[in-house]
């Protein structure tokens, strides 16, 4: 197991410094800074960025609102994906606006929150518009796939509401969490940033990088793309080993037979 890692983990290690020294040569072969910042550029300006109070406000400012509207979308998706799985009426009017929601350009959604809101408040909600779709289908799924004789012998020998959620909803609901999850957190990150930077969220990420196309920094604009990407990972596997640390969680699938995220297109 140990040699295994360590082989993963080199064959990574290999492929990052493949794909680094491709954006070397692509900065070198285009030749011009504002277009194309070469990766040592990129590690400069983060550098220079990392120590500072303000960027770290940035990041607070982005993060509490992406994980606000993504939280939000995963308690909305669960309460609407059990009233869909308790009443076929409840699923029959619900049905339509999930399927508008996952079908609606996100930037309709923005622009209709621009009239409705304060542009500080556009992560949030984009974030929860374009998450609620993912984790409605999957414990919609997850819901659908408990095992109904287990239901059965619950309800003929009238097992209380909390211990058949701790014995069965939940084990049975958290693996579709995990594959939502690993679906959601990057999509909410995405919607969210794509909303501060149409809206210009002031003290936001989205802010600073419209402030860096305006200013032709592509230095900025990777480094705060590789800020985004590190954050969405680590929220998606902060998120992910809470769950697998829930006292009634099931072992975790194998590949092969792990549910498959369902995602908003």
């Amino acid at each position: 197991m140990r040699r295994a890692g360590v082989r993963a983990l080199g064959s990574g290690a290999l492929a990052a410094l493949f794909w680094v020294a491709v954006w070397q040569g692509a900065a070198l072969a285009v030749g011009r800074d504002f277009l194309l910042a070469s990766p040592w550029q990129v590690a400069t300006r983060l550098v220079e960025l990392l120590p500072t109070a303000d960027f770290w406000a940035t990041v607070w400012f982005s993060l509490a609102r992406i994980a606000l509207g993504f939280c939000a979308a995963a308690v909305g998706g669960a309460l609407l994906a059990w009233a869909a799985w308790a009443s076929r009426w409840a699923r029959a009017l619900i049905a339509p606006a999930i399927a508008a929601v996952r079908a609606a350009p996100v930037v309709s959604f923005i622009i209709l929150l621009l009239l409705w809101t304060d542009s500080s408040r556009l992560p949030a909600f984009t974030s929860f518009l374009m998450v609620l779709p993912v984790m409605y289908a999957n414990l919609g799924q997850g819901l659908a796939q408990r095992d109904r004789s287990l239901l059965e012998v619950a309800w003929v020998f009238d097992v209380p509401l909390g211990r058949r959620l701790l014995a069965m909803d939940i084990p049975g609901v958290l693996p579709y969490l995990a594959a939502a999850t690993r679906a959601g957190v990057g999509l909410a990150w995405k919607a969210g940033v794509a909303a501060e930077v149409i809206g210009v969220a002031a003290g936001s990420i989205g802010e600073r990088l419209y402030a860096a196309k305006l200013h032709l920094a592509s230095a900025d604009v990777f480094a705060w793309t590789l800020v985004v990407v590190a954050l969405s990972v680590a929220c998606e596997r902060l998120v992910l080993w809470l769950i697998a640390r829930v006292p009634c969680a099931r072992p975790a699938p194998t590949s092969a037979d792990s549910p498959r995220p369902e995602v908003a297109p």
